[in-house]
């Protein structure tokens, strides 16, 4: 096994494992129904259509009769 010459600074150890930590965005398409951002090969998070196809319809809250009308 190779052994090195010189003994590397811990500063020098330190930016080599820190040069992959670097944190990418997720690259966000728009939906092709709505416009809003949403992952590319996925159902749309607002209005639940995949490639123009309604996969998840919206869910509606029900409320009870007689409450919140005055």
């Amino acid at each position: 096994m190779a052994n090195p010459k010189k003994k590397h600074t811990r500063m020098r150890r330190n930016m080599r494992r820190a040069a992959n930590w670097s944190i990418e965005s997720t690259n966000l398409s728009k939906c092709s129904h709505c416009g809003a951002p949403a992952l590319p090969h996925h159902v749309c998070s607002e209005c639940g259509f995949y490639k123009n196809e309604l996969v998840l319809p919206k869910k509606v809250k029900k409320t009870k009769e007689g409450e919140g009308k005055e």
